[in-house]
């Protein structure tokens, strides 16, 4: 079996090529995916040199971790049928190529409790529930704190603040720097950090990747207070201990999401209390992968650059 697959050369190399694709095994189904989403945070490392050694990595690379799709093959046993479409959080099916995340690509093979069915009338939005997952799992868990303060207007601030405004809590504020980014909020507030004089933050989540920041966002708590970081940072993580200290900070990783927090988010956006409209902001053939790419990870207006597999046999 062969597929047409995103594939990542080497740094700053990447396009559309063929790949080999492993044979599916007995509790594995075979994925036709017709939308996958571009990553600005992991995956943009990965394409410029920048990720830091991580468990499977390596090139040729297939990227991805946000695809949609329809079931071709399923064994009777696994409960899933053909033309039943799926949620597929990436696979690592391919021969001669690393799938680390694996999801770009119009035909993948992965075990069936990989992934999630969806509503067959989600569309390209269904591609988008690993990150609003992610986003549930920062706020899931017993004590946590919701956000009052959110670093970034990118997909993963958005979800963010959408999730704490359908739990009832009180609607985050939100900073964002670039013009192009402070419009779509629904609920809360989009502001510029500089106007901002608020001093007593409880809960700041970063949805930026911006550590070098963090000396700044302890500046903003109270007593006691905890940033969450939501992003994903390669540089080591460093801040001066003494307004910290002052301030008793507390720091806490969102790491990836889990299957709870997939069944969850999924209940969410089924019954209309997450919405997922608005943050796909551009799509491409994966035809052109190569513009597609460079468009989401250069232009500030792309909040999610998606791409549409449908032409490609």
């Amino acid at each position: 079996m062969k597929t047409a697959a995103v594939l990542l050369d080497a740094p700053k190399s990447i396009g559309l090529a063929e790949v080999g694709l492993t044979d599916p095994g007995a509790d594995d189904v075979v994925v036709r995916i017709d939308c996958s989403g571009i990553s600005t945070g992991t995956e943009k490392l990965f394409y410029s040199g920048q990720m830091p050694p991580f468990p499977g990595m390596g090139y040729p690379l297939v990227p991805g971790y946000e695809a949609a799709g329809e079931v071709v093959e399923a064994p009777r046993h696994l409960g899933l049928k053909p033309g039943q479409r799926v949620f597929v959080p990436g696979a690592s099916c391919y021969r001669d190529a690393h799938g680390l995340f694996g999801g770009s690509a119009r035909q993948i093979v992965t075990a069936a409790s990989r992934v999630t069915p969806i509503d067959s009338t989600l569309g390209p939005e269904g591609a988008l529930l690993a990150l609003a997952a992610t986003a549930r799992h920062a706020l899931a868990g017993p004590g946590v704190r919701m956000p009052q303060l959110i670093i970034g207007h990118g997909v993963l601030g958005r979800l963010l603040a959408r999730l704490t405004v359908a739990a009832g809590a009180p609607a985050p504020t939100v900073w964002e720097v670039d013009p192009a980014r402070t419009a779509g909020a629904d609920g809360y507030d989009v502001i510029h950090p500089d106007t901002d004089e608020r001093r007593d933050y409880a809960a700041i989540y970063d949805a930026s990747g911006r550590a070098d920041l963090l000396n700044d966002w302890i500046g903003r708590l109270t007593k006691g207070g905890e940033i969450v970081l939501a992003g994903f940072y390669t540089a080591p993580i460093q801040f001066a201990f003494p307004p910290a200290f002052m301030r008793e900070a507390r720091l806490r990783i969102a790491a990836e999401w889990t299957a709870g927090d997939m069944t969850a988010t999924k209940r969410l956006v089924e019954s209309g209390a997450l919405s997922l409209s608005g943050l796909i902001t551009h799509t491409r053939p994966a035809a052109d992968a190569a513009e597609a790419y460079q468009t989401a990870f250069d232009d500030p207006a792309c909040l999610k650059m998606i791409l549409d597999w449908s032409q490609i046999s």
